[in-house]
């Protein structure tokens, strides 16, 4: 391809709203532009990317036996209110009306249209297990897109869904995409690692995310620095234990703690150290208050908060509620005194407290020598604080340690939680009615783009793995004015192309520094340039990536680039 008849809008300068480097070089090097916050243009080069992911991801897929389709990006709300997620989805489910009125959503996901489509064709066991997969443009109204491809209002993503008749068969399906998700991220040349996770509003149990590391990544991983094991920071439980302090139980006393209102600010002012304090949050779980009480020192995780109630939602309750609740707002709130209808959880850890300070719900006062079980009840304990550095890997070996990851593949098991709100089911070996089970498996495959280039790139550009490029050898010839230079890089250009080389040539009338500036930034692997000794046949061939160089005569080069590429 000539470069002169393609449209690669490079920039020099870094566009004031790319904080990551991925967003700065795929903008500044044509391969993509924003149309509105969260929404972009794949340009030529980066849709040349774009396929040969997908064509990794493709390959991969059909090694495992799942069928490609399409599926339409506009679904019928009808189809959402029967698994009852219309309501539950949230904010960044896209919503529309036609001209008739009729409710539509823009496909954040396609769990509801897979699973109508399967209800409808399939009606025997003997059809399964039956794996399909898409690639789709995906619609999701971030409240704050940022980041480029890494989170947008829209996106490219392959999303593929299993059904089965038993849980036995979706574990080896499951098995199987776990597998081939490795074998992708690998391909890519990617440094990934995959984590226990959690559903979210997806559903189900038994779920991986597939993270490449990466210090802009927005997940924490929690990982041992002894074994494999490794899990979203949401979903890795806590096996550190809590010993009672030895010692008599003093005197409950109400004090004075004005204008205190963090746990730090607390413990400053009563000189004690931030685990003798305990924290108290009042939740929203389905609509229902829940005050959750950890120690001072541990951080609330709602996840976990949400997976022991089983719940649909939960979020923090405003000030306003807790204080009609509890008379008293943030930073005042406690176990002790509260009413009896008040429903009390607390982290395990607060089990074995011992003379320690909460709050007296009572705006700018405090409880010290507070003592579960003498001065306040919990009806239940359980593991509800995120794990730490340092505490005790889950699986018995090493501690924990943490690392930042960006999440570019999701798997499942649904289970047969849309097959039994749809009515999917199948006969079964008697001929009696039995619901399908389900997995759900997804790739953002524009927010793998993203994440390629934030692990390939240096201070001039991107450095893209060979296979992956838009082209694998770009041409350069300096001085096309240059009757010795333009006939070369023609000849050369023609006989690559022949050859079935991806080449692009920079045939453009520019400057030598602004085509070898061009050239770092888009990152092509090989670079072939055209110079001062194209009288005598030869040229510079360049690696991008290791910036090695040497000077060839053209008569090698296909021989050359065939050991390189």
């Amino acid at each position: 391809m000539r470069q002169s008849n393609m449209l690669i809008p490079t920039l020099k300068e870094v566009p004031a709203d790319a904080e990551i480097k991925s967003h700065q070089l795929l903008v500044r090097g044509g391969f993509i532009r924003q149309i509105a916050s969260g929404v972009y243009s794949f340009l030529p080069m980066g849709q040349r990317v774009l396929r040969k992911v997908e064509a990794i991801i493709r390959e991969e897929m059909d090694n495992i036996g799942a069928n490609e389709m399409v599926m339409p990006a506009m679904q019928p709300a009808e189809l959402w209110k029967e698994t009852g997620r219309w309501n539950n989805f949230g904010p960044e489910l896209m919503r529309l009306n036609d001209r008739h009125d009729r409710e539509f959503a823009l496909g954040a996901t396609h769990e509801e249209v897979i699973t109508s489509i399967i209800r409808d064709a399939v009606k025997s066991y003997k059809r399964l297990p039956l794996t399909v997969y898409q690639f789709q443009t995906k619609f999701r109204d971030e409240k704050r897109p940022r980041f480029g491809l890494m989170r947008g209002r829209e996106f490219v993503m392959k999303d593929a869904y299993s059904f089965h008749d038993s849980f036995d068969s979706l574990d080896q399906v499951y098995q199987k995409m776990y597998q081939a998700y490795e074998n992708i991220f690998r391909r890519c040349g990617l440094n990934f690692r995959a984590v226990i996770a959690d559903s979210g509003a997806m559903g189900g149990k038994d779920t991986h995310e597939f993270m490449v590391l990466s210090e802009v990544g927005e997940d924490t991983i929690a990982y041992s620095d002894s074994s494999e094991y490794a899990a979203n920071i949401e979903m890795a439980p806590v096996t550190a234990t809590s010993t009672s302090e030895q010692g008599e139980l003093k005197e409950l006393k109400e004090v004075a703690t004005p204008g205190k209102r963090t746990m730090q600010e607390v413990a400053d002012f009563l000189e004690h150290p931030l685990d003798k304090g305990l924290k108290a949050l009042m939740f929203k779980v389905d609509g229902n208050l829940v005050l959750v009480v950890t120690r001072g020192d541990h951080e609330v995780n709602d996840i976990k908060l949400k997976n022991l109630y089983k719940a649909e939602t939960v979020e923090l309750a405003t000030e306003e509620e807790t204080k009609a609740a509890l008379g008293a707002g943030f930073g005042s709130l406690g176990p002790v005194g509260l009413p009896d209808d008040m429903k009390v959880v607390a982290d395990q850890a607060v089990k074995s407290a011992v003379n320690v300070t909460c709050g007296a719900n009572k705006d700018g006062y405090h409880y010290v020598n507070v003592n579960p079980g003498r001065d306040f009840k919990v009806d239940s304990y359980a593991d509800l604080r995120f794990i730490q550095q340092g505490d005790p890997s889950p699986d018995g070996k090493g501690t924990i340690q943490f690392a930042r990851g960006i999440e570019v593949g999701h798997v499942f098991k649904l289970g047969s939680i849309y097959a039994e709100r749809m009515g999917a089911t199948v006969l079964d070996e008697q001929g009696k009615a039995k619901t399908m089970n389900m997995g759900c498996y997804g790739i953002g495959v524009s927010r793998t783009v993203a994440a390629i280039v934030e692990q390939y790139h240096d201070e001039r550009g991107i450095t893209w793995p060979a296979h992956l490029a838009p082209f694998q050898v770009h041409l350069l010839a300096l001085n096309m004015k240059k009757t010795e230079q333009k006939q070369l890089a023609e000849k050369i250009y023609d006989s690559l192309k022949t050859a079935g080389v991806e080449i692009l040539f920079d045939d453009r009338a520019e400057r030598a520094g602004v085509k070898f500036a061009d050239s770092d930034l888009i990152g092509i692997p090989l670079r072939i340039t055209v110079g001062k000794r194209a009288g005598e046949g030869y040229v510079e061939l360049k690696q991008r990536a290791t910036g090695e160089q040497t000077e060839i005569h053209e008569s090698e080069l296909l021989r050359q680039l065939n050991n390189l590429v």
